[in-house]
């Protein structure tokens, strides 16, 4: 009788071993969920061109995810949806004027460079969509033509030579001067600035939805925020300390990058002192380079920097281990 051999491929991996319905894909989704809001109130302020370039990034980073795995023959993610989200999240930090060329690039440059490269989601060391943002002031010009909000004065799909063009909030708060726009204009949106981060309001809608889920924290978002207002206050160029620290925490991308940048999963600390310390950190580079950069924002490099810091933090906010002697957690 011929002798059977039967072969079996095990994956084992260290415990504990936690079986959770929270998967990739379902995080991404209630990511995705949160940002509808600010999205449509993107196309209120600026026209069907915002709902044109998030549609285009969005597919620009599909497409550059299944090329890459396509090319290097490696099982392809995108229905993980990770790729989605930092296409909305590309489109949600650059002008509405951006030419859609130059966004794809800034697409090819997140998902190839920044994630791909450096072994795929989970891997990459810094946050895909701000770092293409960074990379994209490569055109600074492009960059930083800002339009007047409104339906009517809204950049058209195929041309932007029609649009009304207008100085953002914090150009005049980079000059030490309140905003001509209220408070009210600034928390609703109803301010020039990128694609998703003006609106307050339709920001915190999301984040409220992703606590609700819990996806997220407070910890890095509170922290954030809370050390922006605190140095405002502290430290106000205004004639008003309130009105400035409101001013400050609504104008710009504060908002979008502490409750929807800073609290990625992969470029964010794990543990929770370290959160703590990765959000303060992020809200001192934010209100240091307002306020001596040559920069109006400072948002995005904030959370780049902190991003490259995560290693560190992990380590400093490590619990001890169960049953550790005291004498060992002291030599550490």
């Amino acid at each position: 009788m011929a002798q059977m051999k039967y072969f079996y491929e095990l994956t084992i991996s260290s415990s504990p071993h936690i079986h959770s319905k929270m998967t990739t894909q379902t995080i991404m989704r209630d990511v995705l969920i949160a940002l509808a809001p600010a999205l449509l109130g993107s196309v209120y302020f600026f026209g069907f061109r915002a709902l044109m370039v998030t549609l285009i990034s969005v597919a620009a980073c599909v497409f550059f995810e299944w090329a890459y795995c396509k090319v290097m023959k490696v099982h392809c993610k995108v229905y993980d949806l990770s790729a989605i989200v930092t296409g909305v999240l590309l489109a949600f930090v650059c002008p509405v004027t951006v030419p859609y060329w130059c966004i794809i690039i800034g697409d090819f440059f997140a998902i190839v460079v920044v994630k791909q490269l450096f072994g795929g989601l989970g891997r990459n060391i810094v946050n895909p969509a701000l770092a293409a943002r960074a990379f994209m002031f490569s055109w600074p010009v492009i960059m930083n033509t800002w339009v007047k909000v409104g339906f009517s004065n809204a950049a058209g799909i195929f041309s932007t030579a029609d649009a009304v063009t207008a100085a953002t909030p914090l150009a005049s708060m980079h000059q030490g001067q309140l905003p001509s726009e209220g408070l009210l204009d600034l928390f609703l949106g109803n301010v020039g600035g990128c694609i998703g981060e003006t609106s307050a309001l339709l920001l915190l809608v999301g984040f409220i939805y992703l606590l609700v889920r819990k996806v997220v924290s407070l910890r890095i978002p509170a922290a954030f925020l809370g050390t922006v207002a605190v140095l405002s206050l502290l430290f106000p160029m205004g004639n008003d300390r309130l009105t400035w620290c409101a001013a400050q925490l609504c104008a710009g991308g504060v908002m979008l990058g502490a409750l929807f940048m800073a609290t990625d999963y992969v470029t964010s600390p794990v543990t929770k002192l370290g959160q703590v310390i990765f959000g303060i950190g992020c809200g001192v580079l934010t209100v240091v380079i307002r306020y001596f950069g040559g920069y109006n924002e400072g948002v995005s490099y904030a959370i780049l920097v902190m991003n490259c810091c995560v290693v560190l933090l992990d380590r400093i906010g490590r619990p001890k281990k169960f049953g550790t002697p005291k004498k060992e957690v002291a030599k550490r």
